[in-house]
């Protein structure tokens, strides 16, 4: 390890809709959820991540919190660059006198456009980044899950995040099709408060949808090991007044049902563009998934029964994309599929 090497800070990024991960020594040392909150009048960053998710919602006129990722691309470039280096300096706090220069990893959507690549390059390089490299969502996600993503084998990963689903079918160490759509994590939770609003009378906010989307999500009616109904608080529509109601798994998986069907049309159709020799290996391997979105009940199940193929639900879903960022990062020079 030279002096120079010292003095660089390798980081890997993966920069979510929803959350934000970044590894560093091979450990997640930041998962804090992609939003700050802003005071208007000062326009000062007043707070990132868990913090600023907690203001989310329930803030006064003086605050407003931002999410800066939409559709796994950003959308508001100087609340990015202020989360990431929030993010950063949550690693460094306190330990270094000097700030060392970074080199990072960071993962971005397959369907991005080199615009949106700019954007996610320039924020990094904002934020302190001597070297940034940039690494295709699905090809992490392989990655993480421990495929070898080098072999002449082919292999699909669905990454299922906040903002994109991600489809790709990976061989020789690149992306041969893929396909991104914008329907993920956020879209299911918008799907289940408009549900709540049209069959219950009832205005819940984002930070509740998530929450009934965890407790009792579900990509199928009829679940082996179904969650307990689960008690929502949101406001009447017909009164004003706060009340409570109890919904079940059952009509989580109603209310999410389109949503999920636009997924499995994406699958189909990145299945319809695969080379014929890599559909074989697919047939043997199965598909692969990774991101939050695949930790729905049941989903699995279902996209086996429409692909009639199996599906393996990768370890730790959640991690999967930042631990193969992180392997990318260990490896950045040997790797030719990294992006400068």
């Amino acid at each position: 390890m030279g002096l120079f090497d010292f003095f660089t800070q390798e980081i890997a990024i993966d920069l979510g809709t929803a959350n934000t991960l970044i590894i560093h020594n091979d450990k997640v040392v930041v998962d804090e959820p992609s939003i700050v909150a802003q005071d208007r009048m000062s326009s000062k960053f007043i707070a990132v991540g868990k913090q600023a998710m907690q203001m989310h919602g329930k803030t006064h006129e003086n605050i407003k919190t931002i999410r800066p990722l939409k559709d796994g691309v950003i959308a508001d470039f100087h609340a990015a660059e202020h989360m990431i280096k929030g993010m950063i300096k949550m690693i460094n706090s306190g330990r270094r006198i000097f700030q060392p220069s970074l080199k990072m990893v960071i993962c971005i959507p397959s369907g991005i456009t080199e615009v949106e690549k700019r954007a996610v390059k320039d924020s990094a390089e904002h934020a302190g980044a001597k070297e940034v490299y940039l690494i295709y969502e699905p090809m992490a996600a392989a990655i993480g899950i421990g495929i070898d993503v080098e072999e002449p084998m082919g292999n699909m990963i669905i990454d299922i995040g906040g903002g994109t689903s991600e489809i790709a079918v990976i061989a020789l160490g690149g992306i041969v099709c893929d396909k991104s759509i914008r329907v993920a994590g956020d879209e299911f939770t918008s799907d289940i408060e408009d549900y709540l609003r049209r069959q219950h009378n009832i205005l819940i906010g984002e930070r509740t949808a998530e929450r009934i989307k965890i407790e009792v999500g579900a990509a199928l009616p009829e679940l082996d090991d179904p969650p307990e109904d689960y008690a929502v608080h949101g406001r009447d529509l017909m009164t004003g007044i706060p009340k409570e109601i109890h919904v079940s798994y059952v009509e989580i998986s109603h209310a999410l049902d389109k949503s999920i069907s636009k997924i499995e049309e994406a699958i189909l159709s990145a299945l319809e563009m695969t080379p014929p020799e890599l559909s074989a290996d697919i047939y043997k391997t199965g598909i692969y998934l990774a991101g939050g979105g695949s930790m729905l009940r049941g989903l699995d199940k279902r996209i086996s029964m429409k692909t009639k193929l199996p599906v393996h639900v990768a370890e730790d879903p959640l991690r999967a994309v930042a631990r193969g960022t992180g392997i990318a990062l260990k490896n950045a020079d040997n790797f030719n599929f990294l992006i400068k």
